[in-house]
């Protein structure tokens, strides 16, 4: 496995991202050494809350959460998945599975043993996140659900097929012009430019590439059984869980449904739809996020 690294100097004075580097080793499975990156702030005893990012961002997305967190006295984690933020990038797309990444982030939860988690997850961030919550569920203590899902091969929205498309059609994936327009507000040139960061070229991105075609929406898509488990799972988690999608997000419109009706930590739950928030929602609402969390 060939695997590329983003120089430390395209992260240097990113705007409203003062926090410090962290770093672990998880293990490909033909035993390549990855270098995973994560935010860790705040009192390491206290209850910790996981913030998990998709595709095609990075812990940036969360850096209005952090402060806020931590001053409400949680230890904040937010982790760069294997080919994006400031985490190792194999260069091949087909490096990129969907259980190599639930192996690549199980490796990593387990080697901090985190627990009393409050898990905040949105787009790749609950297909991986929810994943570890079925497989290890006496280490969350809530969930904060938002934009994302759990396919198990029964197809997707209008708008993931017209995302998919594009994905794998453009010629050039500019990250940071992708969040800008999963976005109700207009990005800053400089937040535009730190989501472009971690990739200083198109080689830097076989991951963002892949992951729309990993996506469970048809029978014949690989972890489809393994979605289909972990469903089965998450039907008797009976700790907190909120949704919080969005009402302009058009890939994931109408996704809180299945949360609600079957995971029983859900029952009589607060949940909302996010008014004036895209895909994103963590850029368009984060306040409204953060006392969503600390309510849960």
């Amino acid at each position: 496995m060939q695997v590329l690294r983003t120089p430390d100097e395209r992260f240097e004075g990113l705007q409203d991202y003062p926090f410090a580097p962290h770093y672990a080793e998880v293990r490909a499975g033909d035993g390549t050494a990855l270098r995973l990156h994560y935010v860790d702030e705040g009192p390491r005893d206290a209850a910790p809350v996981l913030l998990m990012h998709g595709e095609p961002t990075w812990s940036y997305l969360y850096r209005r959460f952090v402060p806020p967190l931590v001053a409400a006295g949680r230890r904040v984690v937010a982790p760069d998945l294997i080919g994006f933020g400031r985490s190792d990038k194999p260069t091949r797309r087909e490096d990129y599975t969907y259980e190599g990444h639930v192996d690549w982030m199980t490796q990593w939860l387990t080697g901090l043993d985190l627990t009393n988690i409050t898990l905040f997850c949105q787009d790749w961030g609950g297909l991986i996140g929810l994943r570890l919550v079925a497989a290890m569920p006496d280490r969350f203590a809530r969930l904060v659900v938002g934009n994302t899902g759990l396919p198990i091969g029964t197809g997707w929205s209008d708008g993931f097929a017209a995302w998919l498309k594009f994905s794998q059609e453009v010629p050039v994936f500019h990250v940071g012009g992708i969040v800008k327009g999963g976005c109700v507000r207009q990005l800053s040139a400089e937040e535009i430019a730190a989501y472009d960061a971690p990739f200083p070229d198109e080689t830097f991105k076989a991951g963002a590439r892949q992951f729309p075609v990993l996506v469970p929406i048809t029978p014949e898509h690989a972890s489809v059984a393994e979605n289909k488990a972990a469903w089965a799972e998450l039907a008797r988690f009976d700790r907190p869980v909120v949704t919080c999608f969005s009402d302009s997000d058009a890939v994931t419109r109408g996704g809180e449904k299945p949360f609600i009706e079957r995971v029983p930590g859900a029952k009589g739950q607060p949940h909302r739809i996010i008014a004036g928030a895209g895909h994103f929602l963590q850029e368009d609402k984060p306040d409204e996020l953060v006392n969503l969390i600390l309510e849960a």
